[in-house]
């Protein structure tokens, strides 16, 4: 045991606001991953030293290379305030050293230990109608405390200083899952950084009233002190405060994040960082976007979901979006599963060869990292059932094989390591656009903000057609088609930027209910689509949401869902128009001139046939052609180093053999690709 070294002085809750990501420090992980990395999470602790020892066997059986250490560890490494006990660490970040196998180092503050809550219990998270949660499970800790923010800083300040030159260590994993569970806090202190959060964001108090436009229902303020976090009232809350409150409920967790970055960084400046976000379609309390100023390294974790029969498609629209996170630079995959989870309604295992498809998919769309939750899968606890790469069964099961299949298939991946994705097209994805479209009292609660994402995004990975998923603030020159989706809404800046897209050349497309209100969620006056209006040559008068479960018939024989709306025509042209009373011969879908481009219009959500009809027309308008021609099933991606090298990814997701046009060394199986994929099988062409 060694003496505590934890400073009394509290941290304070609102950290600077000066971004930390280092290109630099990513970069240099990156350069010593060797290849594709391989592993996940590994928990020692739950196991007696002869199992570490065989760990170690298997490991290199597998082809391990990387493992997250230390999760959730903190009540064994400080099991009593200010003693702690290093030797059983000691000894497995040495053997892993020795076998040669890096370490993601956690700060082990993402469950704290029952002797911190017992003597700190204002520490625990407060939800809406004043619940208290408490210990027990994990997570349980909310991200403003000052008492919870000293104590993580100091043990992670202490497991720096003790691994600071230790020569396994090659990342830091920062806390874990940040938002997962609860991601929005009510309490006092949180009451209190909220307030202090909008003082900061506002300036003055007037400012805020505006903003929120309090003057309905008598809601004005005469000072910050009177704001409290929008707790369960009568009725509906002011969503001016319910989207600021989201916004700060996003930074309290990434401003946690930074205060333990700070003491890593002080430590360690030359160790990169991350947290692993959970960036996919059913995540949305995070903005991501922001978050990764902040993360030198982009990590994800992604599961299917088992009741989805299409859910190899949402694998590919969160590792897109994970990939537009990262600005379209390699990313690590830092947990998936090997099988089965435990915490779905009905836990399914993977088919044979799912895994490596799963895999491979989040590879062929920028992961250059592979991990797993978790190395050994555990005999008690709550995740007991859930699969891990060395299941209940030990080494002699299907699961352990397909592990030993997929190390040796990433190692034979190595020169695709560095390479970038392919693509023309962007879908334009927001998270604030996400919180706004989804608040109470709006025209239909059948509009959801990531419908018609999914939608588009689904037909095009059909038809072989990879889409990067970005903030609309990026950079969209260099696209020659790009979607936008129920961007309810948008600030001034990002709908020039989308304008500026389509002026340049792009064929752009704008959905129903996009551009209504700007960054207050204040409607922009004048006809919908406010932002677009002008670009779009439309303007509309009235919505009319469809009743639950009703369509509406369009002239070019398809139907329409969820909405319908009033459009009239101001400059653009109509290709296919409502057929229905009241609406008969109103526009449905409208195509306008912009520039050197072209902006079309969207007014309800077409029917899966005349949708992929739409993205068929927009594909030959924009000139964007597939990957490859492939026979139906095929996932396709391409990936291309900047010195010209390209690989193909195609994932057979049928079950017959698919033919696949393109012609090259075959990387998972060696020699000449023979144009034709296995069924449940995957190809990865080094093309000529």
């Amino acid at each position: 045991m060694s003496a505590d070294t934890r400073t009394a002085a509290p941290v304070t809750p609102a950290a600077p606001e000066t971004r930390a990501a280092d290109p630099a420090l990513a970069a240099r992980f990156w350069a010593n991953a060797g290849g594709i990395a391989f592993g996940g999470d590994y928990n020692p602790e739950q196991w007696p030293r002869e199992v570490h020892a065989e760990d170690l066997v298997l490991m290199k059986e597998a082809g391990v290379t990387l493992l997250s250490v230390g999760i959730f560890s903190w009540a064994l490494l400080e099991p009593r305030e200010g003693e702690y006990d290093f030797g059983w660490l000691d000894e497995v970040m040495d053997n892993l050293a020795g076998a040669g196998i890096k370490v993601a180092l956690a700060t082990a503050t993402a469950a704290p230990p029952a002797w911190l809550v017992r003597k700190h219990p204002e520490i625990l998270p407060v939800t809406a109608d004043g619940t208290v949660l408490g210990g027990g499970s994990r997570r349980h800790y909310t991200p403003s405390s000052s008492a919870y923010r000293r104590y993580a800083t100091g043990i992670t300040r202490v497991i720096a200083e003790r691994y600071k030159d230790h020569p396994a260590l090659a990342l830091w994993h920062v806390d874990n899952e940040l938002g997962c569970h609860v991601s929005e806090f009510y309490g006092d202190e949180d009451a209190q950084a909220f307030r202090d959060w909008l003082a900061r964001r506002h300036g003055t108090i007037e400012a805020l009233n505006d903003a929120w436009g309090t003057a309905f229902w008598s809601q004005h303020y005469a000072s910050f002190d009177e704001i409290q976090p929008p707790r369960v009232a009568p009725s509906t809350l002011n969503p001016g405060q319910q989207l600021d409150f989201q916004r700060y409920s996003s930074w309290a967790l990434i401003d946690y994040y930074r205060a333990l970055l700070a003491v890593l960084r002080e430590v360690t400046p030359h160790v990169p960082a991350t947290t692993n976000l959970m960036a996919s379609s059913a995540t949305r309390s995070m903005d991501y976007f922001d978050w990764a100023r902040d993360l030198d390294v982009i990590a994800n974790d992604h599961y299917l979901v088992a009741a989805d029969p299409d859910n190899h498609v949402e694998l590919a629209f969160s590792a897109d979006l994970t990939r537009g996170i990262a600005g379209g630079r390699p990313w690590l995959l830092m947990e998936h599963s090997t099988s089965a989870v435990n915490w779905q309604p009905r836990n399914r295992p993977k088919l044979p060869g799912e895994m490596l498809r799963n895999s491979l998919a989040h590879v062929a769309r920028g992961a250059d990292a592979v991990m797993f939750f978790q190395w050994r899968q555990s005999f008690a606890g709550s995740e007991k059932f859930h699969s891990a790469m060395v299941p209940h069964g030990g080494k002699d099961t299907r699961v352990f094989r397909e592990v030993c299949e997929l190390g040796a298939a990433l190692r034979r991946l190595a020169e695709v390591q560095g390479s970038l994705v392919e693509s023309r097209v962007a879908i334009v994805f927001d998270y604030e656009a996400w919180w706004a479209a989804e608040l109470d009292s709006h025209p239909s609660a059948d509009v959801r903000y990531l419908d018609m994402l999914r939608d588009f995004h689904g037909s095009l990975f059909r038809r072989g057609v990879t889409a990067d998923v970005l903030h609309p603030a990026a950079d969209l020159s260099g696209y020659d088609l790009v979607l936008v989706c129920t961007l309810y809404a948008v600030d001034d800046g990002a709908a020039a930027n989308i304008a500026a897209a389509a002026r340049r050349g792009a064929t752009l497309l704008v959905s129903y209910f996009s551009g209504i209100v700007d960054k207050h969620d204040h409607v922009r006056l004048g006809g919908y689509p406010g932002a677009f209006r002008d670009l779009l040559g439309v303007s509309v008068e009235e919505f009319h949401p469809l009743p639950a479960g009703g369509t509406v018939a369009l002239d070019d024989g398809s139907t329409g869902s969820v909405w319908s709306e009033q459009v009239r025509l101001a400059g653009a042209e109509a290709p296919a128009s409502f057929t229905s009373y009241p609406l008969a011969g109103v526009p449905a879908l409208t195509r306008h001139a912009a520039g050197a481009g072209t902006a079309w219009y969207l007014a309800t959500r077409p029917d899966a046939a005349a949708l992929d009809r739409l993205v068929d027309r927009l594909l030959a308008e924009s000139g964007v052609a597939p990957a490859a021609a492939a026979a139906p099933g095929v996932e396709l991606v391409r990936r291309r180093h900047p010195d010209g090298r390209s690989y193909l990814f195609a994932l057979n997701h049928g079950r017959s053999e698919a033919t696949v046009d393109a012609s090259g060394r075959e990387l998972l199986g060696g020699g000449r690709f023979t144009g034709t994929v296995a069924a449940g099988g995957c190809a990865v062409v080094a093309e000529d």
